[in-house]
C-alpha cells in the first residue's frame, strides 16, 4: 500500500526533470501567454473604437517595441546581477499595473492616443527586463539528459497559449469589448507574478558583483562576440525575422484581400502555422539531433516558403500546408537553439546572452515593417515578397559557413562559471564526450514567446 501511494505521488509530481521551478515557470508562462496575446488584439481595437486609424494602431504598437529594444541589454545585465525571479516579479507587477490602468481608461471613457502609447511603452519596458530574466531562469532550472524534452514541452505550452490566447481574445473583444480583455490580461500578470514569487533560486551560485552594469554589459558582449556560432545565428535572425515580419504583417493581409478571399483565409493560414509549431514541439520531445545547430539551421530554410507562396500566390490549401510545415521546422530550430544555449553558456551569463539574442532578433523588425510599403511601391509586391524569401535563404546559407554551426554536438558536460566556450571543437565532435562525467548534469535555446531568436 505504501509503495503504491509513493508511486502515485511520483506520477503526480511528473518526471524527475520537471522540477518545481520548471512547473511554476511553465504554468505562469501559459497564463501570461493567454492574456498577452488576447490583449494585443484588444489594444488594437481600443485604438480603433476611439476613432483611431491604422496609423494610430501602428503608433501604439511601435510604442511597445521601442522601449523593448532600448532596455533589453540593461535588462539582461540586471537579471544576471539580481535574483532573476525578483526581476520577473517586478516586471510582471509593472505589466499588471499598466494594463489595469489601460483597462480602466477604456472602460470608463475614451483614452487619448498619448495615454495608450505611454501605457503600452510601460508594458514594453517590463518585457525588456522580464524576457532575459525568464530565459535565464528557464535555462538554469533544467538539468540532465532530458533538457531538450523539457524545452520542447515548455515551448509547446507557450505555442498553445499563443494559439488559444489569440482566439479567446478575439472572441472576448467581440462579446465584452476590449476593456475587459485588458483587465483580464492585468489579472493574468498578477497571477503569474504570484506564481513566480515562489521560484527557488537556492540552487544557483551566489552572484559575483562586478564593476557595475556597464562592466556587466561589456563582459556580456565579450561572451557574445567570442562565439561565432552565437553572433552568426543572431545576425541571421536579425535579417530573417525582419523580412518575415514585414511579409506577414504587411504583405500577407494584402495578398489575402486581393487573391485569397479576405481575412478569414489568412487567419486560417496563420492558424495552421500555430498548429505546426505545436506539432514541432511534440516532435522534439522524441527527436534528439546530435548536431544541434546544423539540424536547427537546416530547418530555417523553409521559413522562406510562406513569402514565396504569397508571391505566386498559391491557393489557400497550399498556403495552409506551407504554413504548417514552416511551423514544424521553425520549432525544431527553437528547441535546438534553447538546448544549445543551455549547454554552452555559463549560468551566470545566461540572461546577458539572452538579452543580446533578443536584441538582435527584434531590432530590425520595426524598420523592415516601415520600409515594406515603400519597397512595394518601388519594386512591386511580388518582387518584394521574392526578395524576402531570397534573403532568408541567403542568410541561412551564410551561417552554415561558420564551422561551429556545422560541428557543435549535443553533450552532457556542464559549462562552468566563467568558462569561455563549450570546450575544444574537436571534443565537441566526439560522440562520447561527457560520458565519462559522473554527474551528467547537462545535455546541452528564443524564444518566444518569452524566449529568443524566434524565438527567433
Amino acid at each position: 500500500m505504501t509503495s503504491a501511494a509513493a508511486d502515485l505521488r511520483s506520477r503526480l509530481r511528473g518526471p524527475a526533470w520537471a522540477g518545481r521551478n520548471y512547473r511554476l515557470l511553465t504554468a505562469s508562462a501559459f497564463v501570461t501567454g493567454l492574456g498577452s496575446h488576447g490583449a494585443l488584439i484588444a489594444a488594437a481595437f481600443a485604438v480603433i473604437e476611439t476613432g483611431g486609424d491604422g496609423g494610430d494602431v501602428g503608433l501604439v504598437a511601435a510604442a511597445r517595441t521601442l522601449p523593448l529594444v532600448l532596455f533589453l541589454l540593461i535588462g539582461g545585465a540586471v537579471a544576471d546581477r539580481l535574483p532573476r525571479h525578483r526581476v520577473m516579479v517586478a516586471a510582471n507587477a509593472l505589466n499588471c499595473l499598466s494594463q489595469a490602468v489601460f483597462a480602466v481608461l477604456v472602460l470608463t471613457g475614451e483614452p487619448r492616443l498619448w495615454q495608450m502609447m505611454l501605457l503600452t511603452a510601460l508594458g514594453g519596458t517590463g518585457q525588456a527586463f522580464f524576457s532575459p530574466a525568464a530565459e535565464g531562469m528557464l535555462l538554469s532550472c533544467v538539468e540532465g539528459e532530458q533538457a531538450g524534452r523539457a524545452f520542447a514541452l515548455f515551448r509547446m505550452a507557450m505555442q498553445g497559449a499563443v494559439f488559444a490566447g489569440a482566439a479567446l481574445g478575439g472572441a472576448m473583444v467581440a462579446v465584452v469589448g476590449p476593456g475587459w480583455v485588458l483587465a483580464a490580461d492585468a489579472a493574468a500578470f498578477a497571477l503569474a507574478g504570484a506564481l513566480r514569487a515562489f521560484l527557488d533560486v537556492g540552487h544557483l551560485p551566489a552572484r559575483v558583483r562586478g564593476g557595475g552594469v556597464l562592466a556587466d554589459l561589456r563582459e556580456g558582449w565579450r561572451e557574445f562576440s567570442g562565439r561565432p556560432w552565437l553572433w552568426g545565428i543572431v545576425l541571421q535572425f536579425s535579417i530573417a525575422n525582419a523580412v518575415v515580419g514585414a511579409a506577414d504583417a504587411v504583405y500577407g493581409p494584402l495578398v489575402a484581400r486581393d487573391h485569397l478571399g479576405g481575412a478569414a483565409p489568412w487567419g486560417l493560414a496563420l492558424g495552421f502555422f500555430g498548429a505546426g509549431t505545436v506539432a514541432g514541439a511534440v516532435l522534439m520531445t522524441r527527436w534528439r539531433p546530435r548536431r544541434l545547430l546544423l539540424a536547427g539551421t537546416l530547418c530555417v530554410f523553409p521559413l522562406a516558403l510562406p513569402s514565396a507562396a504569397l508571391a505566386v500566390p498559391v491557393p489557400v490549401g497550399v498556403l495552409c500546408a506551407v504554413m504548417l510545415l514552416t511551423g514544424v521546422t521553425l520549432e525544431v530550430f527553437g528547441v535546438s537553439w534553447m538546448t544549445t544555449l543551455h549547454q554552452e553558456i555559463p549560468e551566470d551569463k545566461l540572461s546577458r546572452i539572452s538579452a543580446y539574442d533578443w536584441f538582435g532578433s527584434v531590432a530590425l523588425v520595426p524598420l523592415a515593417t516601415a520600409l515594406a510599403g515603400p519597397a512595394e511601391s518601388a519594386f512591386g509586391r511580388t518582387a518584394a515578397l521574392w526578395g524576402c524569401a531570397t534573403l532568408v535563404v541567403v542568410v541561412t546559407a551564410a551561417v552554415l559557413c561558420v564551422p561551429e554551426v556545422r560541428r557543435l554536438t549535443r553533450r552532457t558536460r556542464p559549462v562552468g562559471r566563467g568558462e569561455p566556450d563549450g570546450g575544444d571543437p574537436a571534443e565537441k565532435d566526439d560522440p562520447h564526450r561527457g560520458d565519462q562525467d559522473p554527474h551528467r548534469a547537462y545535455e546541452g535555446m528564443a524564444g518566444a514567446a518569452e524566449t529568443g531568436p524566434g524565438s527567433g
